[in-house]
């Protein structure tokens, strides 16, 4: 099922989601159902709180080496960053059309469980540990916008306004 993507000005982005205490079919569904509406609309990752739904839940795949690898993540966290960061350009879904330069540590290691209940540790770098950080960011209510610099921001107002006014909260 492909869900709607929620938009810039939708409460829900700015909602810290809760985390998921039982890993049933209900979940991997929904986990499924991600991955189905980030690959619909070419998306490298997912939060739930992006679909409307504030659990602790990502997809990312950010197709390592031209591979399709997917990470269905429940309760995902950073455990570890670099001291090293870098800029990365990111888009996000919730904000069409804006793309912008982000610093972020340039490698992490991430700690989840998969759709299967099994203990994941992901040591991530490039394109990877930009979108796990990104979606570990929403499900956190944090948005890319806000990891942006003051003067960056001001260079979109005009944009997050236009998607702000267009967005229906639901």
């Amino acid at each position: 099922m492909i869900y709607e993507i929620r938009k810039h000005g939708d409460p829900v982005l700015r909602k810290k989601s809760e985390p998921v205490t039982e890993i049933n079919e209900e979940i991997r569904t929904l986990l499924d159902d991600m991955a189905e509406t980030m690959y619909a609309s070419s998306g490298v990752g997912l939060a739930a709180n992006q679909i409307g739904i504030a659990k602790r839940l990502i997809t990312v795949d950010a197709g390592i080496d031209g591979e399709s690898k997917i990470h269905k993540l429940v309760n995902p966290r950073i455990t570890q960053k670099s001291k090293e960061k870098k800029d990365f350009e990111e888009g996000c879904l919730s904000f069409p059309g804006i793309i912008e330069k982000i610093e972020r540590p340039a490698q992490i290691t991430v700690q989840a469980k998969n759709e299967f209940s099994e203990d994941v540790e992901i040591h991530a770098q490039g394109l990877l540990a930009v979108a796990l950080q990104h979606e570990i960011d929403h499900i956190d209510g944090v948005t890319f916008v806000q990891r942006m610099t003051p003067v960056k921001r001001l260079l979109h107002k005009k944009e997050l306004k236009e998607l702000k006014n267009r967005a229906v909260p639901k």
